[in-house]
């Protein structure tokens, strides 16, 4: 296992959509290891695999709380087949480092997944794991939170992580 680098925006490499996953496979469990290792490095709660610059219908997610054993989910080639309601919360995310803002999704979806091994399934949920969800399928798809924000909301938070993207290569060059 590795801890891979994390694509932060406005890295135009997460605008990728991901392809489906067809070779259930060790590289495939490789890079789900590797994309636990870092999402638990980062640290955060989920980690598509778009967001370290592998074009795989493929994510994972922990949502347990802190102190509490690891849930690890796998999703692979998942589907949001239906979501009820609608709710704001404040999200954060590992390619918008520092960034934390208000995202109207669904309270409850029903996602169909396959697991590691290629195996299919459905859960049904609603709180921080449906938001987890319904945000790194989102990456899956090329869709980022800043998206999913109003005119002004967005052109704040692009500015702040420009210049957050300018400041790390001035840094480092």
């Amino acid at each position: 296992m590795a801890v891979r680098t994390i694509l932060h925006y406005p890295d135009a490499r997460l605008r990728r959509a991901g392809k489906k996953v067809v070779g259930f496979d060790d590289a495939l469990g490789r890079l789900i290891d590797d994309m636990s290792e870092t999402m638990y490095a980062a640290p955060g709660v989920g980690l598509a695999a778009t967001q370290i610059a592998e074009y795989w219908q493929v994510f994972v997610v922990d949502c347990a709380p802190e102190g509490e054993p690891s849930d690890l989910r796998v999703f692979v080639n998942p589907e949001i087949v239906s979501q009820e309601g609608s709710g704001t919360s404040s999200e954060g995310c590992l390619s918008f480092p520092a960034a934390r803002e208000d995202i109207e999704r669904a309270e409850k979806v029903r996602v169909r997944a396959q697991d590691r091994n290629g195996v299919w399934f459905e859960l049904e949920t609603e709180g921080l794991l449906a938001v987890a969800i319904q945000h790194e399928y989102d990456h899956l798809q090329g869709i980022l939170m800043i998206d999913r924000l109003g005119p002004l909301k967005k052109r704040l938070l692009h500015r702040k992580m420009v210049k957050r993207a300018e400041a790390g290569a001035a840094a480092s060059g």
